[in-house]
């Protein structure tokens, strides 16, 4: 394992919310995408449920995709002013009988408040062991896509299976002309 449990989770949801727009498609275009993402990652229901909710949730993505393209010192600022709004605190809590693990954004703050302190949260111990690195964007020439690479070995390169085995086929054909 490269980060906590609970940081590896929360940079696999800011990659999955930044993903669910691309070039082709808007996976948060209603408040029922919005329910899928979030029944999908466990965020649990927000007290809003309205379009302003899902606006804000959809303006968050672009703000996190930034962090995939800067400089260490630059997503240091982002992550600061994302707490900062937030007005993050940091505690401990236990869900049910798991383990302690960090929450910085009360239950009850807006839900696009609350992924961003979760993702603000991950990001910060990215930052604090010098693995920016382990950010990227597919590499698939047909794919902006963004992962974040969890292996030990630093080997991911792709955002997906399905980039990976589009590039693998595509390879292979090209090789078998």
């Amino acid at each position: 394992m490269v980060f906590a449990h609970f940081t590896e989770i929360a940079l696999q949801a800011a990659v999955a919310l930044v993903n669910t727009q691309d070039d082709d498609n808007d996976a948060l275009t209603d408040l029922a995408g919005l329910d899928e993402f979030m029944r999908e990652w466990g965020w649990s229901a927000g007290k809003r449920r309205t379009q302003a909710e899902l606006d804000e949730v959809r303006a968050l993505r672009s703000r996190l995709r930034r962090l995939w393209g800067l400089d260490e010192d630059a997503v240091v600022s982002q992550i600061n002013a994302m707490l900062r709004e937030a007005k993050a605190l940091p505690q401990l809590v236990r869900h049910h009988e798991g383990h302690y693990h960090v929450h910085a954004a009360p239950p009850g703050a807006p839900l696009a408040n609350r992924m961003a302190v979760e993702a603000a949260m991950a990001f910060i111990d990215v930052v604090r062991q010098q693995e920016l690195g382990r950010l990227g964007i597919c590499d698939a020439s047909d794919c902006d896509a963004v992962c974040v690479d969890l292996s030990r070995n630093r080997s991911r390169r792709y955002c997906s299976t399905a980039c990976l085995n589009r590039v693998t086929v595509a390879a292979f054909r090209a090789r078998h002309r």
